[in-house]
């Protein structure tokens, strides 16, 4: 505890890292009261809860704190700057004027970042039309609809905007990745009700200690979700000799880190989005044929706790797992880095053969990492099955978790470089915190 006491003091003696830190709270502070602005010309009183389920709306609602579920003018969050960088990476693969921007260095850094601006925009205008005419219900609008859309969804776009904008400023100012970051507030706001609304659950049936195990197994799955998220295959490379100068620099043995979970919480997101479809169809096949057999599997795929609807979720994980990484990593572009600098695998011939042993070992982690974050997707249907409330469950797993821990992460990863740059003592007394974001084509 002194150690720990000790710590906080001289991260409250940095001044830089102090102001950082007080600049962080505020933006999270002006973010969290946003979320609570709603809409004008709504009776929250008469809105219907469509967001009571393990479905898209679900997760959305989880992820911008509940602003989704209060018509707030921030209730799509951050949601679409991080569809607008989604589709900008995968432009950068498909299209050669992204992927010649990619190469520019900062210039078309700056471009690329503009255009995911804009597109932002034009993502937050369309979800916000949807979302104000699926969701909100007409008797719950108090002024004219015309009026009401043109302006929810002007006001909506707007807060998209300050989010974004939020974000950026907590990046530049603040500690930790400000997108991230909110992502993470957004999540973590709906904890404290968890917790409470699982208490009184298991205090009401006189389940006391069942709910002690229940802390006790989800501090043990958080572990499960550190060990996954800081898993690191280590490749390892040797740099010859090179002349700088008049100077001849000794080669070192330096280490190319890649990660076991490479895709992140990506394959999940991608996954829970497809798994509406087979509801979707088999719903309508079961209303428009009047089938028992696709009724009967119609409630089967719209269950997210039946073994069925599990088995396919896992497998869509394990291949989005296979196909987020294949668009991560180039090998081929690993090895051309890796040659320029002089750099060799020991054992391994430059050029095509390194590309190959990277790929190769791509391949061994990702099988596991993809069948492990499958295992934490489906952690909290069977949360569920054991009778926890549906708010406490989802921190057993899937994304909320791996948002929590990767954040976390990449924060304490900030903090500690400070502190090792003053001399102090890091935040963990053996080994490093390994960030979240690694970059494969820069040897660690």
């Amino acid at each position: 505890m002194n150690k720990f006491i000790t710590t906080l003091r001289n991260i409250w003696s940095i001044e830089e890292l102090r102001k950082r830190i007080l600049q962080t709270i505020l933006i999270i502070l002006i973010f969290r009261i946003g979320s609570h602005v709603v809409l004008p010309g709504v009776d929250v009183a008469k809105l219907k809860d469509l967001t009571e389920s393990n479905g898209l709306l679900g997760l959305l609602n989880t992820l911008v704190g509940g602003a989704f579920q209060n018509a707030s003018v921030m209730a799509l969050g951050i949601m679409p700057y991080i569809s607008a960088s989604i589709a900008i990476q995968l432009l950068t693969l498909a299209l050669p004027y992204f992927s010649k921007l990619q190469k520019e260095g900062e210039s078309g850094r700056r471009k690329l970042n503009q255009i995911t601006r804009w597109l932002t925009i034009i993502v937050a205008a369309a979800q916000a039309l949807t979302y104000v005419r699926a969701t909100i219900p007409t008797d719950a609008i108090t002024i004219s609809q015309g009026l009401f859309y043109v302006s929810s969804v002007i006001l909506i776009v707007s807060g998209t905007v300050m989010c974004m904008w939020l974000g950026e400023r907590m990046t530049e100012k603040g500690v930790g990745n400000g997108i991230s970051m909110m992502i993470m507030i957004g999540i973590v706001s709906r904890f404290p009700g968890a917790i409470i609304g699982e208490a009184q659950a298991r205090g009401g049936n006189g389940q006391i200690l069942f709910f002690v195990l229940e802390l006790v197994a989800l501090f043990l799955v958080v572990l499960f979700a550190v060990a996954i998220t800081q898993a690191t295959r280590r490749i390892p490379v040797q740099y010859a000799k090179q002349i700088v100068g008049n100077k001849v620099v000794t080669g070192q043995r330096q280490y190319l880190p890649l990660k076991l979970n490479i895709a992140g919480v990506m394959p999940i997101i991608f996954g829970q989005a497809l798994m509406f479809i087979p509801g979707l169809v088999l719903t309508y096949l079961a209303e428009s044929t009047k089938s028992d057999t696709f009724q009967n599997w119609a409630i089967i795929m719209n269950n997210p706790a039946s073994w069925q609807y599990c088995i396919i979720y896992a497998v869509l994980i394990i291949g989005f797992t296979f196909f987020y990484t294949a668009i991560s990593i180039n090998p081929n572009q690993i090895a051309d880095d890796m040659k320029r600098g002089g750099g060799f695998i020991p054992g391994v011939k430059p050029g095509q053969p390194t590309s190959d042993f990277v790929a190769n070992i791509l391949d061994r982690i990702t099988l596991p990492g993809g069948v492990l974050l499958a295992v934490i997707a489906i952690l909290p249907a069977f949360a569920g099955l054991l009778g926890m409330t549906q708010g406490f469950a989802s921190f057993f797993g899937g994304t909320s978790l791996l948002i929590l821990v990767g954040v976390v992460l990449d924060t304490l990863q900030q903090i500690e470089s400070y502190l090792l740059m003053k001399r102090y003592e890091g935040l963990m007394q053996s080994g490093r915190i390994q960030g979240r974001q690694i970059d494969a084509n820069v040897p660690a």
